[in-house]
């Protein structure tokens, strides 16, 4: 490991030389320029003898390497590896898209590392369309989506009933790119139809770098293939609605778009997930929201998960298939469990949505026993913690959710659901957020769905708290890192390991108003006497006059305890404060 500039310190001194590396991005107020480096001193002239000097410890929390994330052992070394970050690029990919500028500004915020959250997953929707244009077509109905940007563009066009008493079947196979004669249609593709959420996914792609993970999932099949005709959901939203005959129809489908895009050069997906919150009752025909698929627990989950697999094996693509993506963490324990000894085989990782639910250790378990990876794939909404006045409300209730999510479960991913879910565009019907409003939201923090704002009139991405709060934990926790057992069960406290480089991250939030002193123990990294050095970056305030990823190492009054490896900080009140401790060589 490459020595740090600046002093050597020990962990049985309070004091210490500390090096800052973090950078700013955006609009940020508190945040450092991007490649300053700052340095300054724990000595008798800052916070340790000033006002924090009498202030008590009031909790220790203990880090445990013993309790670390056990997932994804890639190199036999015992720890599970992280394997980051992410969003569901649907819907905000699919309503950005059109705009360079916005595509640009999403793809440096929300994927590249020095300038924004550094994010490394993204969720791509393969949409399954509806005919709502051409009245001479199968399954014609009015359009009845009311967002502007959920209406995510199927690949399918052309497409033909199959009718062998007027054509034959060669016919059909000369004609047309895809026919199923079970499925009972023919049709072609447009590689062109989802044009806007693939410049969001190549931006963002290009933004993370060799980092970037690309999943496919699916909320519907092709309309043509339900039993309502509609990519919404069934007339009966708790009745499977991909029909018994298009099974292997659904599975081409993805399989084709799959190997599509990977043999432009375009993208390889690592993992793909044809459900999602298949066992829920919400996705009915015709709805206003979106697209969506009842599968029923058990047989039909295990059936499209084993035609998938099939069908990818007849292109000769190796990917993880993963599932089930169930809206809570019980759902997801008995969707797993309900699956055929066939189907279990076939998935290799279990993904799953916190909406709601509470056993997380027992998912955390069941996939530990069952040798399989645990992602948590999607999740957002109006959290909220704490005082409107402090800003910070939002970003708090967010923050406890992460929390929460990693501490439970310690899955290899954390991916919330759309990153912008706010939309001002005056020329929308569907978008009725006002850029007064937009800001609003920004300047209090207000609670809302998304960590950004998309002004398509100014074409400008609009930050947020909850945007800052996000980073506290993905620009540095980082790939390759493992989680680490913490005994806080306030969830207030996440932490993980850098193996390679003897590297602790803890991120920890102070929900209070009042400053708080906590302690770390860190006897389980280092031992006692060992030189460390600590950087500590934290979000607080509001956007106007809070700060924003700043270096604050030089006012949290921390002080290392004396022969053992552990150190006291301050917390500010309604903050998210990040320490990374690093071995100094």
């Amino acid at each position: 490991m490459k020595k740090k500039a600046g002093k050597i310190i020990s962990v049985g001194v309070a004091a210490a030389m500390l090096t800052s590396i973090v950078s700013g991005c955006g609009n940020s107020t508190g945040a450092n320029n991007a490649g300053t480096e700052s340095t300054s001193e724990i000595s008798e002239d800052n916070n340790v003898t000033g006002s924090y000097e009498n202030m008590e410890i009031s909790k220790t929390v203990k880090l445990s390497l013993s309790d670390a994330q056990k997932f994804n052992d890639t190199n036999g070394d015992g720890y599970g590896e992280f394997q980051g970050w992410g969003t569901s690029l649907c819907w905000w990919a699919n309503r950005v898209g059109y705009s360079e500028e916005l595509t640009a500004q999403t793809a440096e915020a929300f994927f590249n590392l020095e300038k924004g959250l550094g994010m490394n997953i993204g969720r791509y929707n393969v949409g399954g369309g509806d005919n709502v244009t051409d009245e001479n077509a199968p399954f014609y109905h009015e359009p009845h989506i009311k967002r502007s940007d959920s209406v995510v563009p199927g690949y399918c066009v052309d497409v033909t009933k199959v009718d062998l008493s007027n054509n034959s079947k060669d016919y059909y196979v000369d004609n047309y790119a895809r026919v199923d004669f079970d499925c009972g249609y023919a049709w072609n593709y447009d590689w062109d139809a989802d044009a806007n959420q693939m410049n969001v996914l190549k931006a963002a792609a290009d933004a993370a770098k060799d980092e970037f993970i690309a999943e496919a999932f699916s909320n519907s099949p092709p309309y043509f293939m339900t039993v309502s005709g509609c990519s919404s959901g069934g007339e009966d939203p708790s009745v499977d609605n991909l029909r018994e005959d298009s099974y292997t129809a659904f599975a081409c489908y993805m399989a084709d778009v799959i190997e599509h895009w990977m043999q432009e050069g375009v993208i390889t997906f690592q993992s793909v997930d044809p459900m999602n919150e298949p066992a829920t009752s919400y996705w009915g025909a015709h709805s206003e929201k979106q697209e969506g698929c009842h599968f029923s627990q058990g047989e039909s989950q295990s059936r499209i998960l084993t035609a998938l697999n099939a069908e990818l094996q007849n292109k000769g693509i190796d990917m993880i298939i993963c599932g089930t993506d169930e809206t809570s963490i019980e759902a997801a324990i008995m969707s797993y469990k309900s699956l055929s000894e066939e189907a279990k085989e076939v998935v290799d990782r279990i993904d799953t949505h916190a909406y709601e639910g509470t056993q997380r250790d027992m998912l955390k378990k069941i996939a530990e026993e069952s040798g399989k990876n645990l992602w948590m794939s999607e999740v957002d909404g109006t959290y909220s913690i704490g005082k409107k006045d402090t800003g910070m409300q939002a970003a708090l209730g967010y923050s406890e959710q992460i929390i929460k999510d990693l501490n439970g479960l310690m899955p290899t991913a954390w991916i919330m659901w759309d990153a912008v879910d706010v939309h001002v565009d005056s020329k929308n019907e569907f978008d009725t957020c006002t850029r007064q409003q937009a800001d609003e939201i920004v300047s209090t923090g207000t609670p809302f769905w998304g960590i950004a704002i998309a002004d398509h009139d100014a074409k400008e991405l609009l930050l947020t708290k909850k945007y800052y709060a996000f980073g506290q934990f993905t620009k540095f926790i980082r790939p390759g890192y493992t989680l680490v057992g913490v005994d806080d069960k306030a969830n207030t406290v996440v932490a993980a390991y850098d193996p390679e480089n003897e590297k602790v991250i803890i991120v920890a939030m102070n929900t209070n108003v009042d400053d708080v002193k906590w302690e770390f123990d860190l006897s389980d990294f280092y031992e006692a006497g060992e030189d460390i050095g600590i950087v500590a970056t934290r979000t607080s305030g509001t956007m106007a006059d809070g700060e924003n990823w700043a270096d604050v190492t030089d006012k949290v009054a921390m002080e290392f305890g004396e022969d053992k490896a552990s150190f006291s900080a301050v917390l500010k009140g309604s903050s998210i404060t990040t320490f990374e401790i690093d071995k100094w060589y």
